[in-house]
């Protein structure tokens, strides 16, 4: 029989199935349906509609509720600030080259003109030097120039000093041929040949005299154009040298070397930063401040910062209008000493004053401004269970109060905590 079991097992392959089980999607519906309407009791008892819109339950000791109150307000912003160096001096190289010396080290004092690192620049230097030829070669050119112009006008003028003598020569000759040939002791053809000769001299001087003119106005006007090629020419010289020293980079004013980080045999490309000189003494503050504040900030208003029992003052110097991440950055500078022992990078919390000091209705400043931009609130009943949403109109701000400017009345109570959870709601039921 057992033999015949085997065999029958073998035959249907039931040994090697495997039962499926189907899943029971009925329970995971049921499930479903059950978490659906926990969440819609939850939903109907929380928010209800009646006539004057919705509401929402919400427990009295979850929210924080606030009382408008009378006061001074004082119109400033806490900023947070950096110590910086009140000038900075970048050290960028002019002329790109391969680092030969390094003469200082990062983060000591230099002085003015102290030579700081030598590069070297093969292709520059050979450039430099065949600039240098040409500019020589130029120049030699030009003198020979204004040497031929110089002996074309002694030829000019010697060669009227001979018409001159031979004009009055023939003059001379001419007026005793002419009293010789009256008492017939020479013949009339000797007086033409002397009066011929005459005519032909003054002829002569006059074409000299024009070709001098001529050649003076042209000689002129290519000495003004030579004079000018020759500046030119030195000048690209001068500027061919000055790139030639550029490669010997110095201290352009004292003050402490920073982020001077480069090593022998490394390449700078023109222009590459070396490195920055800062004012090791006097120092500023810079901040970010957030771009809510960039209509209400600008030059000259006071900062103050209270350090060692004493009050430091400072007044905005520099506004820069350029927005990142939504802040826009600022510089100021000590009005009178500044505090001893401060170090670049320290940051220091201090206190812009934006306006001056007014009477007003206050509500503390609260999470509720930033959802609802001091549009609206929920103001607090009589009764302290019902929180009415209104309009209102808020103003100025600082870190501890904000300005009401209308819509609430001195002794009414709103809540202050984050809407963020009810702000589609027209009321809060506070249990």
């Amino acid at each position: 029989m057992a033999g015949e079991k085997q065999s029958a097992e073998h035959v249907s392959g039931a040994g090697m199935d495997r039962v499926i089980r189907k899943k029971n999607k009925l329970k995971k519906y049921i499930i479903i349906v059950f978490l659906g309407s926990i969440v819609s009791v939850f939903l109907w008892h929380n928010i209800q509609m009646d006539g004057d819109g919705r509401i929402l339950r919400v427990e009295k000791s979850r929210v924080v509720i606030s009382k408008v109150t009378e006061g001074i307000f004082e119109d400033f912003i806490p900023v947070r600030t950096r110590v910086v160096p009140l000038r900075t001096v970048f050290l960028d190289a002019v002329e790109g080259g391969r680092v030969e010396h390094i003469l200082v080290e990062d983060g000591v004092l230099v002085g003015k003109g102290e030579l700081l690192v030598e590069l070297s620049n093969t292709s520059l230097q050979l450039e430099a030097t065949r600039n240098e030829a040409l500019v020589t070669e130029q120049l030699n050119n030009l003198r020979t120039i204004e040497l031929q112009l110089e002996q074309n006008r002694l030829s000019h003028k010697r060669s009227l000093a001979d018409f001159e003598y031979q004009i009055k020569r023939l003059n001379r000759q001419a007026e005793r041929r002419r009293e010789l040939i009256v008492k017939g002791t020479i013949s009339q053809r000797e007086l033409d040949e002397t009066e011929d000769e005459l005519a032909y001299n003054i002829q002569l001087r006059d074409l000299t005299l024009e070709s001098q003119a001529t050649d003076a106005r042209m000689q002129e006007q290519q000495l003004v154009y030579l004079k000018d090629r020759v500046a030119q020419l030195e000048k690209n010289l001068a500027f061919a040298k000055q790139n030639l020293d550029a490669l010997i980079v110095k201290a352009p004013v004292a003050g402490k070397l920073s982020g001077f980080n480069i090593e022998v045999g490394q390449s700078i490309i023109r222009g590459g930063r070396l490195g920055q000189i800062d004012d090791p003494v006097q120092y500023k503050l810079t901040a970010d401040i957030d771009e809510f504040y960039l209509g209400r900030v600008d030059i000259g208003q006071t900062v103050t910062f209270d350090r060692g029992n004493q009050i430091y003052q400072l007044q905005v110097s520099k506004i820069y209008p350029q927005v990142n991440n939504g802040q826009f950055e600022v510089d100021m500078v000590f009005s009178g000493r500044q505090p001893e022992g401060i170090r670049r990078g320290q940051t220091i919390q201090t206190k812009l004053t934006l306006g001056d000091e007014t009477k007003a209705a206050l509500v503390p400043n609260g999470a509720f401004i930033h959802d609802t931009g001091g549009s609206w609130v929920f103001v607090v009943d009589q009764s302290g269970t019902q929180a009415n949403r209104r309009s209102v109109r808020l103003g100025r701000r600082n870190s501890r109060f904000i300005e009401v400017l209308d819509g609430l009345e001195v002794g009414e109570k709103i809540v202050t905590s984050p809407y963020s959870s009810y702000m589609d709601m027209d009321r809060l039921s506070l249990d």
